[in-house]
């Protein structure tokens, strides 16, 4: 009975004590700040620890007023600029620009508007010989951390983008040219620049082992960030419109998948893409669609609202998760914020599958609130299930326990 009782005493002290030391943890996770990406420079996108740079590519300043209102708050390219109207337009609207270091942009540097370099689009794909010409090989890496140094040493005050094309998720892309296969060109790249971005386009793409397959967005956000050795931000862009696919065009589901993919796979920025080129020109193609123009509005504001606890530290040991199929993956994100847990999830097939999470340290019954979606799950001792349908992402709010 003694004996007994002495064990019942010294398990309930140790379950105290592991108790104690884990909230001590957490309690530290949380009190650990929000980072800033971009303090490095004197100009840079924001020095503000809860900025998330969502922007759109190479669109015309007179829409500025427009976009903001749909919660970007970056432009990235002009088109044959900066002009002094260009600049002009962006100021009148509050928007800030990564542009090209020309004349016009170096006759700018006292601007606060810019707040970044960046080289030219894609230089990782074959490059053009002029009209009817055929293509040559891409820009050599060595080219670009040439230009860079370059335009490090015009303006160190400002960061430099480089955006690169489909091959940072797909080796076997044609548009490579004499480079197709060949991924070890990518961490040469990186060396050129302070914020890398890719683009690749699943839900319109015309090439089968790509086209409606979503993951590839977040196979090339996890292979830059990996290549840089986690040492600089990675961006990438975001499909919102058919593009030059006459037949199809991204659905918000679609949408809403490939930016928390990207994020949950280390994006620290959004690019919309949002022109169409097919079966008519339109630079503006999101403006023109109201549905999906609402969608990507909403999704925007909801990154915003997430943006002090997405910037915090990601906490990579705080919980496994395992899916009922190994043929579909479901990604997740865990992050702390004022000692409450946020997990943000994707499944990361076209296919269906059920998640079991355990979240380290949740000794007791609580609730994860899924966020926008009115409903909440129990969660015990930590741990808790819930359905994924194709590309379904969930995002949880999981309160201390009790």
């Amino acid at each position: 009975m003694l004996r007994a009782l002495r064990s019942f005493v010294q398990s309930t002290l140790f379950a105290t004590v592991c108790s104690a030391l884990l909230s001590s943890a957490f309690a530290a996770e949380s009190a650990a700040p929000a980072q800033s990406l971009y303090g490095t420079w004197k100009s840079d996108p924001s020095h503000d620890a809860n900025y998330f740079p969502i922007a759109v590519w190479l669109q015309d300043p007179k829409n500025a007023e427009r976009y903001k209102t749909a919660g970007i708050n970056l432009y990235v390219g002009l088109w044959r600029g900066p002009t002094d109207t260009q600049l002009t337009a962006l100021e009148k609207a509050g928007m800030p620009v990564i542009c090209a270091q020309n004349e016009r942009g170096l006759q700018n540097k006292a601007n606060p508007l810019i707040v970044g370099w960046m080289h030219d689009d894609e230089p990782d794909n074959a490059q053009s010989l002029g009209q009817g010409q055929g293509y040559g090989p891409p820009v050599l890496p060595e080219i670009i951390v040439r230009n860079y140094d370059k335009m490090r040493t015009t303006d160190p005050s400002r960061p430099v983008l480089l955006n690169l094309g489909q091959g940072a998720a797909w080796d076997n892309y044609i548009g490579r040219g004499v480079r197709r296969n060949h991924p070890e060109d990518y961490p040469e790249y990186l060396k050129g620049c302070d914020i890398s971005s890719f683009d690749i386009y699943p839900a319109v793409h015309s090439d089968k082992p790509v086209a409606g397959k979503l993951e590839y967005v977040a196979r090339g956000v996890e292979r830059l960030v990996q290549w840089n050795g986690h040492a600089k931000p990675t961006w990438n862009c975001i499909e919102c419109t058919r593009i030059s696919n006459t037949e199809v065009k991204p659905t918000p589901h679609q949408v809403r998948a490939e930016v928390w993919m990207s994020i949950i796979h280390g994006s620290r920025g959004l690019i919309y893409f949002v022109h169409q080129f097919k079966p008519t020109f339109r630079e503006a193609a999101l403006l023109d669609d109201p549905d999906m123009l609402a969608v990507v509005t909403a999704i925007n504001g909801q990154i915003h609202t997430l943006a002090p606890i997405l910037n915090r530290p990601t906490i990579s040991d705080g919980m496994t998760m395992e899916s009922s199929s190994k043929e579909v993956p479901i990604a997740c994100l865990m992050k702390r914020h004022e000692g409450v847990t946020y997990l943000f999830a994707v499944c990361m097939r076209n296919q269906s599958a059920r998640a079991s999470f355990k979240v380290r340290g949740l000794l007791g019954t609580t609730n994860a609130e899924v966020l926008e979606e009115s409903r909440s799950i129990p969660v015990r001792n930590g741990e808790f299930a819930d359905e994924f349908k194709p590309y379904e992402v969930h995002l949880y709010r999981v309160s201390p326990a009790k």
